[in-house]
């Protein structure tokens, strides 16, 4: 049996939901929005996943939001399953400073680290650290790679990195520590003048389309990959 949520309040009329595994979270957070939708879940602002919490802030009245936290430990929250809506597609150019360090950690070449990424759907969990940044899971855990034992200083616009169990694309130029597979230099992850302009948001299905060649055949999850190192949790850039 999963653990149950744990609950806090946030301000005048907010709830901290904190959940124990990060599937357990994105499957509140589908659920949150599905009822929403269907006008079953009290008014509410602010739904925003994290890594492990949900925060729903702005509700109508501290009594409503005293209401859902006595309610929601006793839901029966369905298991994510794949949207019905179009992924979002990223060209991406599989080459990465890092591609061979992570060829190495997953135990294949480096042409088939590029083939088993872009043959991944992945599913955007949650936003953070810079405006347009999205934290994709799809990745099975044996492709899991830790973060750099050392920094990068500046990783470019438009690189496409590992860290954890999540990929994620920088919308800027910053500092980061997340091993660099490729680089996506045709999108735009933020932009003020669109509407919104964020194109990824948490819920959103993304998929790698490789530049200069065809998809890659399914086979992501096939697994040469037993025994690789899966520590780093890559909550951070």
């Amino acid at each position: 049996m999963p653990a149950p949520p744990v609950i806090r309040p946030v301000g005048s009329s907010g709830l901290l939901v904190e959940l124990a595994t990060a599937e357990q979270t994105e499957a509140l957070h589908a659920e949150l929005l599905r009822r929403r939708a269907d006008g079953s879940l009290p008014p509410v602002g602010e739904i925003v996943p994290g890594a492990r919490t949900v925060l729903l802030d702005e509700f109508g009245s501290s009594a409503q939001a005293r209401r859902l936290a006595a309610e929601l430990p006793g839901w029966q929250v369905p298991p994510l399953t794949a949207g019905s809506e179009a992924a979002v597609e990223i060209p991406v150019r599989y080459d990465g400073p890092d591609l061979a360090d992570v060829a190495a950690l997953w135990g294949v070449a480096p042409d088939e680290v590029a083939r088993r990424h872009a043959a991944t759907e992945f599913r955007v969990a949650f936003c953070g650290f810079a405006p347009g940044f999205g934290y994709l899971t799809g990745l099975p855990e044996p492709y899991h790679v830790p973060r750099r034992a050392t920094p990068r200083t500046r990783v470019p616009v438009g690189a496409v990195g590992l860290a954890g169990a999540y990929t994620g694309v920088y919308p800027r130029s910053s500092p980061g520590g997340w091993q660099l597979i490729g680089t996506a230099p045709e999108t735009v992850l933020w932009d003020t003048d669109r509407t919104p302009a964020a194109l990824l948001a948490p819920g959103t299905r993304v998929r790698f389309v490789p530049l200069g060649g065809d998809v890659p055949p399914d086979g992501a999850g096939t697994s040469d990959a037993d025994g690789l190192r899966t520590e780093g949790s890559g909550r951070d850039r």
